[in-house]
C-alpha cells in the first residue's frame, strides 16, 4: 500500500507527460528506446469515471421533476383561489406573496433537477467517449509493441538494417499518433468534468432558501428572503441576497443573543417592502452588529424599492447584457452597461483619470456585498443624499484611502500584489468571511484550471479580482458573476460586460477593457 499519489494522478500533469512521450517517440533512436516509451505511455492511468453510475444519477434527478411539478400544481391552485390580505411568518409577509414565491421556487426547483440531469448525462457521454478514445490509443500502442517484437540484446542494438529501421520509424509514427489519442482523451475528460462541476455548482448555489438553516426564521420567511430581487430588474440575475449571503446571515442569526434576535425580528417585521427586509439581512451577512443594522434601517425605512436599488446595489445586470453586439474600435465589447449613481459612474478617480484601478475595484466590490457601506458612499452620513457630485467626492476619497492602505504608487497610480491582496482582505473579505489568496496564471492551462474555483466563488457572491496585462501595462478588474460559460466583469473605468471562458483562457480579455490589455495573469481567490 502506498501513501503517496502518483504525479500522473493529476490530469494536467498527465497531459504534459503524454505530450512529451508523443514527441519523444518520433525521435526515438532505437527499438529499445521506443519500447520503453510505449511502456511509459501504457502506464498512464485511464480516464476515470463510471458512465453507468452517472446515467443512473441523471435518471434519479430527472425522476424528481414530476414530483416537483405536482407541488407547483398544488401551489398554483392555492394562488388562483384568491388569498385574503393576511400576514404569515415571523417577519410579516403577505400570504399571497408567499404563495407566489413558493410557485417560483417550485419552478426553479424543477429547472434545477432537469438541469442537473442534463449536466450528468452530458458528462456521462463525454466520459464514455474519452474512455473509448483512450482504449483505442492503448490498443494501437499494444499493436505497435507486438510489431516491434522483443527487446534487442546488446549486440543486436549495435546495428539496425534498413528493414528494422523502417519498422522502428513506422511504429514510432503510429505510436505517437496513438499517444495523441490518449492525450485527447484525458483533455476531453478533464474539460467535461470542469464544465459539469461549473454547472452543478451553479445549480447548487441556486438552491437558495435551503442555504438558511437557522431555526430563528420560518420557512416562509426564508423563502421570501431568497426570492427577493432588486426592484425594476431581472430577478434571476439580480437577487439581493446571494447564496453566500443567505448562508452567512443564517449562521449569524443563530449566534445572536436573545435581545438582539428579538430586535432583528422586530426590524424585519417593521420593513415596508421585501427589498428592505432583504437588505437588512444582507447587512447582517456582511458582519454588522444589530445596533448598526438598526441605524441602517432608520436611514432606509419607508424608501421605495427604486430608491433602495439606486443607493444600495451598485451593479444591476440587464436582461440583454449577454447579447453579442460585436466589438468597438478599441477592442472592447459594444455591449457594456455603465455602473452609475444618479449619472455619476463608479469609476476610478471619479472620471477615469487616475490609476487607482485596484483600489477602485475593491471599493465597488465592497459596496456590492455590504449595503451599509454602499449607502455611506451614495447617501452620505445621514443616508439621505441624492447628489452625484457629493457621491463622487466620497467615492474618490474612499478610493484614495484604500490606495494608501495598500501602499499604492505615487500620484494615485498602481499597486503591488501584496497591497492588492491586503485591501481585498480588509475591505471585502471582512464582509464575506474570506481570505484572499493570489494565484499567478502563466499559461492557458493555468487559467483553465482555476476557472472552477473562480466560478464557484462568484456563484456564492464573492467577487474575484482579476489582473490583466498587455504591451501598454497592466490593469485590475473584478469578476462578479457567471452564467453558463460567460463571466461578468466589472471594470473600474465604470462599466460591466460579459466575456467567455475562452476569452479568459486564451488572451481576449481586452473585450472587458481594450485590446491593449488582453492577457489574464493573476486572480485573487477568496478562501
Amino acid at each position: 500500500m502506498s501513501f503517496f499519489s502518483s504525479p500522473l494522478d493529476s490530469p494536467s500533469l498527465r497531459l504534459s507527460w503524454l505530450a512529451g512521450l508523443s514527441e519523444k517517440m518520433l525521435g526515438a533512436g532505437s527499438k529499445n528506446d521506443l519500447l520503453d516509451l510505449i511502456d511509459d505511455a501504457l502506464s498512464v492511468p485511464r480516464p476515470g469515471g463510471d458512465q453507468a453510475v452517472l446515467e443512473g444519477l441523471a435518471d434519479l434527478y430527472r425522476g424528481q421533476v414530476g414530483h416537483v411539478g405536482g407541488v407547483f400544481d398544488q401551489v398554483d391552485r392555492v394562488g388562483r383561489k384568491g388569498l385574503p390580505q393576511v400576514w404569515v411568518g415571523d417577519t410579516s409577509v403577505l400570504a399571497s406573496k408567499a404563495v407566489n414565491a413558493a410557485g417560483r421556487s417550485a419552478t426553479r426547483m424543477g429547472e434545477a433537477f432537469q438541469g442537473c440531469a442534463t449536466v450528468l448525462l452530458t458528462l456521462a457521454d463525454a466520459i464514455g467517449a474519452a474512455q473509448r478514445k483512450d482504449e483505442q490509443g492503448r490498443g494501437q500502442l499494444l499493436e505497435q509493441k507486438k510489431t516491434l517484437g522483443g527487446r534487442d540484446g546488446f549486440f543486436d542494438d549495435l546495428h539496425e538494417n534498413d528493414e528494422e529501421e523502417w519498422d522502428r520509424k513506422n511504429a514510432a509514427h503510429f505510436g505517437s499518433s496513438a499517444v495523441g489519442l490518449m492525450h485527447d482523451a484525458v483533455s476531453e475528460a478533464q474539460e467535461a468534468t470542469r464544465v459539469a462541476a461549473r454547472d452543478l455548482n451553479k445549480w447548487a448555489a441556486e438552491a437558495r432558501a435551503g442555504k438558511m438553516e437557522t431555526s430563528e426564521l420560518t420557512a416562509v420567511d426564508k423563502l421570501m428572503l431568497a426570492d427577493t430581487g432588486v426592484a425594476g430588474a431581472d430577478a434571476e440575475l439580480n437577487e439581493i441576497l446571494t447564496a453566500g449571503d443567505l448562508a452567512r446571515a443564517s449562521a449569524r442569526m443563530d449566534l445572536l443573543s436573545l435581545d438582539d434576535e428579538t430586535a432583528m425580528e422586530r426590524m424585519l417585521a417593521k420593513s415596508d417592502s421585501p427589498q428592505e427586509r432583504a437588505y437588512l439581512m444582507k447587512a447582517l451577512a456582511a458582519g454588522h452588529s444589530v445596533a448598526e443594522i438598526q441605524e441602517f434601517q432608520n436611514k432606509i425605512h419607508g424608501k421605495d424599492p427604486d430608491w433602495l436599488r439606486r443607493h444600495l446595489t451598485p451593479v444591476v445586470t440587464a436582461a440583454d447584457s449577454m447579447d453579442d453586439e460585436g466589438l468597438a474600435p478599441d477592442g472592447s465589447n459594444n455591449n457594456k452597461d455603465y455602473v452609475t449613481f444618479d449619472g455619476q459612474r463608479w469609476i476610478q478617480g471619479g472620471d477615469g483619470s487616475e490609476g487607482t484601478c485596484v483600489a477602485s475595484s475593491t471599493v465597488t466590490s465592497r459596496a456590492m456585498v455590504d449595503p451599509v457601506y454602499a449607502l455611506g458612499l451614495t447617501g452620505g452620513p445621514d443616508g439621505q443624499q441624492d447628489d452625484p457630485d457629493a457621491f463622487r467626492q466620497r467615492l474618490v476619497a474612499e478610493q484614495h484611502r484604500l490606495h494608501t492602505e495598500g501602499d499604492g504608487g505615487e500620484n494615485w497610480g498602481g499597486m503591488g500584489p501584496e497591497g492588492q491582496e491586503r485591501i481585498n482582505d480588509t475591505a471585502v473579505g471582512s464582509a464575506t468571511g474570506s481570505d484572499y489568496e493570489r494565484q499567478d496564471l502563466n499559461s492557458p492551462a493555468d487559467r483553465r484550471a482555476v476557472l472552477t474555483e473562480v466560478e464557484n466563488s462568484v456563484a456564492q457572491g464573492r467577487p474575484v479580482p482579476v489582473d490583466v496585462s498587455g504591451t501598454e501595462g497592466a490593469h485590475a478588474m473584478t469578476i462578479i458573476a457567471q452564467e453558463g460559460d460567460m463571466l461578468q466583469v466589472y471594470n473600474p473605468w465604470g462599466s460591466t460586460t460579459w466575456v467567455s471562458e475562452d476569452d479568459f483562457i486564451n488572451g481576449h480579455m481586452g473585450k472587458a477593457s481594450n485590446s491593449d490589455l488582453p492577457n489574464t495573469y493573476s486572480v485573487y481567490l477568496p478562501r
